[in-house]
C-alpha cells in the first residue's frame, strides 16, 4: 500500500472506537448550537487581510514526508502569531498516527484566536465530521482521491447544510472534475502529490487554466495547497487563478518568527 492507503486503512481502524450513529444535518446543527455557532471560512478567504490572497495558516507538528517539522511545537502559540501577523484561517492537524496531530489541538485553539478552524484530517465517515464540530471546526477538508463521487457528494452536502465551510480537495483534473461534479465552491488543489510526495506547483496552474477556460471559477474559491515557499510562489500561484493558499511546512520551518515569513509570502501591510 501506499502512504495514503495505509492512512485511509488507519481511518478505518480509528472509526471503530466513534460510537454508531446516524449524524444527520439536524444533529450537526444542535450540535454547533451548542458550542456557540460557526465562524464563516469561505467569507474570510474572500476577504483576505493582506497581499490579496487569502492565507490559511497550517498548525502542523509533522508529516510522514518530513517527520518532525517544528520541534518546540506549540499549538496555541503558533495559532495565535499566526492570528497576528494577517493569517485568514488556520488548519488544524488532527491526525495523531502520521501527523503527531490532536483533536485536543483543535479545541485548544479555538478557545485561543477567532479565526475559523479548518479540521485536516482524512474524512471518510459522517461520524468525523460531527466530531470535528463538537473539538471546534468551522470546516472540513474532503480529499476525493479516497472518497467515491457519492461519499464526496453526501458529505458535502451533509456539511454544508449545517453551516459548515467544506475544502474539497483535487491532486489531478479528473479528480477537480468529480468535485466539481458533487457541487464544491471551495476547491483546492494539493500540489504534492499523497502517493509519491513530490511537489510541483503546476499541478495549480495546470488545474486552473483549465477551470479558467471552461469558466469553472466563476461563484468557487480556488485554493494552491502545498509547497508555498515564497512570495514569488505566491505570484505565481495569484497570476493562474487561485484565491486563497494554504501553507504549513515552509511556516512551521520558521519556528518563532512566523510574521516575519507571512509578511515575505503575503507582502507588507
Amino acid at each position: 500500500m501506499n502512504i495514503l492507503e495505509t492512512i485511509v486503512a488507519q481511518k478505518r481502524v480509528e472509526l471503530e472506537c466513534l460510537p454508531r450513529q446516524e449524524v444527520t444535518t439536524d444533529l450537526l446543527r444542535e450540535a454547533i448550537r451548542k458550542r456557540g455557532g460557526v465562524r464563516d471560512f469561505f467569507a474570510a478567504l474572500e476577504r483576505p487581510q493582506r497581499g490579496g490572497m487569502g492565507l490559511i495558516a497550517e498548525v502542523k507538528k509533522a508529516s510522514p514526508s518530513a517527520g518532525v517539522i517544528c520541534p518546540d511545537f506549540d499549538a496555541v502559540r503558533i495559532a495565535r502569531a499566526y492570528e497576528a501577523a494577517g493569517a485568514a484561517c488556520l488548519s488544524v492537524l488532527t491526525d495523531e498516527r502520521f501527523f503527531q496531530g490532536s483533536l485536543e489541538y483543535l479545541r485548544a485553539i479555538r478557545a485561543a484566536v477567532s479565526l475559523p478552524l479548518l479540521r485536516k484530517d482524512f474524512i471518510i465517515d459522517e461520524r468525523q465530521i460531527l466530531e470535528a464540530v463538537e473539538w471546534g471546526a468551522d470546516a472540513i477538508l474532503l480529499i476525493v482521491a479516497i472518497l467515491t463521487d457519492e461519499q464526496t457528494g453526501h458529505l458535502l452536502r451533509l456539511a454544508e447544510g449545517a453551516g459548515l465551510g467544506v475544502l474539497v480537495e483535487a491532486h489531478d483534473q479528473e479528480e477537480m472534475d468529480r468535485a466539481l461534479r458533487a457541487g464544491a465552491r471551495l476547491v483546492g488543489v494539493n500540489n504534492r502529490d499523497l502517493k509519491t510526495f513530490r511537489v510541483d506547483l503546476a499541478t495549480t496552474e495546470g488545474i486552473a487554466t483549465v477551470l479558467r477556460e471552461r469558466g469553472d471559477l466563476r461563484g468557487r474559491l480556488l485554493v494552491a495547497e502545498s509547497g508555498i515557499r515564497s512570495a514569488q510562489d505566491v505570484e505565481r500561484l495569484k497570476a493562474s487563478g487561485a484565491r486563497a493558499i494554504l501553507v504549513g511546512e515552509s511556516l512551521m520551518r520558521e519556528g518563532v518568527d512566523l510574521a516575519k515569513k507571512i509578511s515575505e509570502l503575503l507582502g507588507g501591510e
